[in-house]
């Protein structure tokens, strides 16, 4: 079925399983990662979400459960992936629940912000994967319902997030009870000192792989920097995106909850269907404003940057960067929503003339100076100015074509059908 291909080193059931999934060709994560996890060995993987690496990881550790398989212990699970969100745990038990389809290899996905009944539901069915987010994995160990003696296979996912936010106590604690026979992997999308040394500590011999979509994905997205006042940066959005209707996925990205709430409002109001999703929200709710997102009915997502990692919807024609981040790497991120699997995509950035020592870190941290456009009516020139970008930049942006502003009129009206379908969770107060 696939031979010739690493796929083809899997069994035939979890073949026909990702071939089901669309699957043609690996990614070159699962190309370099595969044949070395089949062997059983350690991994050190330095990789991005949307390069394909929950495949990678994923389907040589089903396959050497399926092909060795054992009674089950009830709360023992074979394999544990841990996941710094909540949002990226569900996409690898969405991975799993795919891969899984000829084989007989229950699972479960635990993450806080909902009910643990289902979840100690899904364990006492016998689950020999488990996808967890570190808290409610320790609360449940903790009531002696998950214990980790039997791992055999060992993922930490985005290991740099999971520091970022506070988590390494926690690691440590989930680590101290893993048995030291285990394949252990270990993937980042960057590996700062303080990685590198958790990493140390967790993978014996490894293999390591680098796959750095960054350039790749940075050159496939068509970056755009507007100068503007603060205080007019809502209006501008809404003009964008009234100018814009062929935009029919735009993920808008905040530095703060209530700014994000904020603006999430604004846009209701504006008839534009919007969604919020940032910590504050339950996860009722964060899974609707997703779902709503991945199927058009909303067509704007505004999101802090909990969002700018592990989660992956398809066909986002734009995101927009109210501030620029504090953080250079999370810009990389965030504007890697867009241009997934080889698509293009665009991203702008507003800057305002408090904003300018952020821009120029953005463009030595991504070794590109972003292009001005100034074709907008709220462009500042004083910002500009502060920036040093008075020189640069066009004055018409390539991606505005005139022909946009009048096209498609059924399109514009469909625009429409988004009033009035506002979610519960999401409605003004």
């Amino acid at each position: 079925m696939f031979e010739g291909s690493v796929f083809g080193k899997l069994d035939q059931k979890l073949q026909h399983a990702i071939k089901d999934a669309g699957y043609k060709t690996p990614t070159p994560i699962q190309e370099k990662a595969i044949p070395y996890l089949l062997a059983g060995r350690d991994l050190i993987g330095c990789a991005q979400t949307g390069t394909g690496k929950t495949a990678a990881f994923m389907l040589p550790i089903l396959n050497h459960l399926f092909k060795n398989r054992r009674p089950r212990r009830i709360g023992r699970p074979r394999a544990l992936v841990l996941s710094p969100t909540r949002e990226l745990a569900m996409q690898t038990a969405e991975n799993v629940k795919k891969f899984s389809k000829y084989i007989d290899l229950p699972f479960a996905c635990v993450i806080g912000g909902v009910s643990q009944v289902g979840q100690i539901k899904d364990i006492k069915r016998g689950a020999e994967t488990l996808i967890a987010c570190p808290g409610r994995l320790i609360d449940l160990m903790t009531q002696g319902i998950i214990f980790l003696d039997q791992v055999e296979c060992f993922v930490l996912d985005e290991a740099d997030r999971m520091l970022d936010m506070g988590f390494f106590p926690d690691i440590k604690r989930i680590m101290s009870k893993l048995p030291k026979a285990r394949q252990s992997l270990f993937f980042s999308a960057t590996l700062p000192p303080a990685v590198m040394k958790l990493a140390g500590e967790l993978v014996s011999d490894p293999h390591q792989v680098s796959i750095s979509p960054q350039t790749p994905t940075v050159e496939k997205i068509n970056q755009k920097v507007m100068f503007v006042p603060k205080s007019q940066k809502d209006s501008l959005l809404i003009h964008l995106l009234e100018e814009h209707p062929e935009w029919d996925k735009v993920i808008v990205f905040t530095k703060m909850r209530h700014g994000a709430d904020r603006i999430n409002k604004k846009l209701m109001r504006s008839d534009i269907a919007s969604a919020a999703i940032h910590s504050d929200k339950t996860q009722g709710q964060r899974t609707r404003a997703l779902d709503g997102f991945r199927r058009s009915v909303t067509r704007v997502l505004v999101a802090t940057d909990i969002a700018s990692r592990g989660i992956d919807v398809p066909d986002v024609d734009c995101v927009v960067n109210m501030e620029l981040p504090l953080e250079t790497e999370s810009y990389v991120h965030r504007i890697g929503r867009t241009a997934r699997a080889g698509g293009s995509g665009v991203a702008i950035s507003f800057v305002s003339s408090e904003e300018r020592s952020q821009l120029k870190a953005v463009e030595r941290f991504i070794k590109k100076t972003i292009q001005v456009d100034r074709d907008h009516p709220f462009h500042s020139d004083e910002a500009d100015r502060k920036a040093g970008k008075s020189s640069q930049g066009l004055a018409q942006a390539e991606w505005i074509h005139p022909a946009n502003r009048n096209r498609n009129k059924a399109k514009r009206n469909n625009r429409k059908s988004f009033k009035g379908r506002r979610q519960p969770d999401f409605g003004q107060k």
